[in-house]
């Protein structure tokens, strides 16, 4: 029992601590909340304040950037309001000035209306007067006025036709002694210092024997070594009784070159049999197909011309086994290229651009696939497949007239070309061409009324007429002449240059008995 009240007691006890414990937790977290209340108060009163004075003071900087912003609006509106009243007043003044003008136009017309009246009445008086003086010259004529004024236009024409003759003389002998002397002096300058060869190469290969038993080991047997050389080349080898000589036939030098070589090769070596055959030729086409570079890449350097594509170099050095007339090719491009440059440095051009074109002038001669078109158009072509300087294309498509010429360089390119191909041995011409050329030079001077009789002489560098002096003047000799030199330039083809000489004289004659 007692140990059970006990344990009451102890529960009851624990139990009313508990309660008073309790209790003072309770009162200490209120007032603990209560502090915690009013400290947050406090710290949203603070806040709030903040917040207002912020407010005000974004309320104040608000207000005046707003006052600020009406009183720029208020500026501009100003400002425009005065241009547009000065506006205003300066239209009012062009109206005005306008209306006082108009008055003015207004009494100035009627005026000139007066005065037109006038003249008219004038002008039909002076027109009256004027029929009765040409009435009464008439009488005393005797000519119609249509007839007097026909005998005078064509006594004018012939004066005017007089004096432009004698002015074309005079301008003519003026431009000779300025224009003519100083290009002589270019054109001599140009050739004394170009040093050329005037020895003409061969275009007929003569391939030299030894003995004459080496022909048969050529011919093989049955033929069959002189065929498989001719197949390979594509040259003709032609043995016939000339002793010690081989005949190599073929249009294309190059072709020729081979079989030479070839030819040597194999006699040289002394086995000469259709495999032994094949071996050399194709030796010797690399052999040949190399040295055309080199002797491109050699002229090049030589005439110091760089940037140049390589199958143009390939052409140059094909140029060395092509020839012109009888004159090498290459050698006639490089003349004209120095003749080029030393004419373009005496009259102020670029030497380098007038040395490219005079090379590549006759470009055109070289490829072997060359279609239907002149050389000159054909070489232009090629040049601006390459992309050459338009100067350059363009000097070499004009230097025989068959575009028009564009630039300097071009009739540079044209004379130094002439140049080249007219001095003495440079090149050969076929005999009847020749002679065809000097016959129509004389036809066409005979075609002429008044020619008795003409001449070509010097080679057809020169063409003399003799006119009869019954039938021509002075003045119509010396028109001849030009006319004839002019269709002579325009209708042949010739190297150089031809002297067109007219010969007028009167003879009398009478016999003392």
């Amino acid at each position: 029992m007692n140990i059970v009240l006990y344990i009451a007691i102890a529960i009851v006890f624990c139990g009313v601590g508990i309660w008073l414990s309790t209790t003072r937790m309770r009162k200490a977290l209120l007032k603990k909340s209560e502090d915690m209340v009013k400290e947050a108060e406090s710290k949203a009163e603070i806040i709030k304040k903040e917040k207002m004075l912020q407010a005000k003071e974004k309320f104040l900087q608000l207000k005046t950037e707003h006052e600020r912003e009406c009183q720029e609006r208020n500026s501009r509106v100003q400002q425009n309001e005065n241009k547009l009243r000065q506006k205003e007043q300066a239209f009012n003044k062009e109206v005005e000035e306008l209306k006082r003008k108009s008055i003015e136009f207004n009494v100035a017309k009627e005026n000139l209306k007066k005065q037109v009246e006038k003249l008219t009445l004038r002008q039909q008086e002076v027109e009256k007067t004027y029929q009765e003086s040409v009435n009464k010259l008439e009488q005393l004529a005797g000519l119609s006025a249509e007839q007097a004024k026909a005998q005078l236009i064509e006594t004018l024409t012939e004066e005017a036709k007089s004096d432009a003759m004698a002015k074309i003389m005079e301008i003519e002998e003026e431009a000779k002694m300025t224009a003519n002397q100083q290009a002589k002096k270019i054109v001599i300058e140009s050739i004394q210092r170009t040093a050329t060869e005037t020895a003409i190469e061969n275009t007929v290969s003569v391939f030299n024997l030894e003995n004459e038993e080496v022909k048969g080991r050529i011919i093989g047997r049955e033929g069959r070594n002189i065929r498989t050389l001719e197949n390979l080349t594509g040259v003709e080898v032609i043995i016939d009784d000339s002793p010690d000589a081989i005949l190599l036939s073929c249009f294309d030098p190059i072709r020729r070159e081979i079989a030479r070589l070839s030819l040597h090769k194999l006699i040289t070596d002394g086995r000469i049999h259709p495999a032994r055959i094949e071996e050399v030729v194709a030796k010797t086409k690399k052999q040949v197909e190399q040295e055309v570079i080199e002797t491109g890449k050699k002229t090049c350097i030589d005439l110091g011309i760089v940037n140049l594509h390589h199958d143009l170099v390939r052409m140059i050095g094909k140029m060395k086994y092509r020839s012109s007339y009888g004159q090498n090719l290459l050698q006639h491009s490089r003349e004209v290229a120095n003749l080029c440059a030393t004419m373009a440095s005496e009259l102020g051009l670029n030497p380098k651009i007038a040395k490219r074109a005079g090379l590549l002038h006759d470009i055109g001669k070289v490829p072997d696939d060359a279609p239907e078109l002149p050389h000159a158009i054909h070489g232009m072509q090629l040049a601006e497949k390459y992309k050459e300087k338009p100067e350059v294309c363009n000097a070499i498509g004009a230097h025989h007239d068959e575009i028009e010429m564009k630039s300097l360089y071009a009739p540079v390119v044209q004379i130094c070309d002439a140049i080249s191909g007219a001095r003495p041995g440079a090149r050969r011409e076929v005999v009847e061409a020749y002679i065809s050329r000097l016959n129509k030079l004389e036809e066409m001077a005979m075609s002429y009324d008044g020619v008795v009789k003409t001449y070509a002489i010097q080679a057809g560098r020169e063409l003399r007429v003799i006119v009869a002096a019954d039938k021509m003047t002075d003045q119509e000799a010396t028109q001849l002449s030009f006319d004839l030199s002019k269709k002579i330039q325009t209708e042949m083809v010739f190297p150089g240059m031809i002297k067109v000489t007219v010969i007028r004289e009167t003879r009398a004659v009478n016999y003392a008995k």
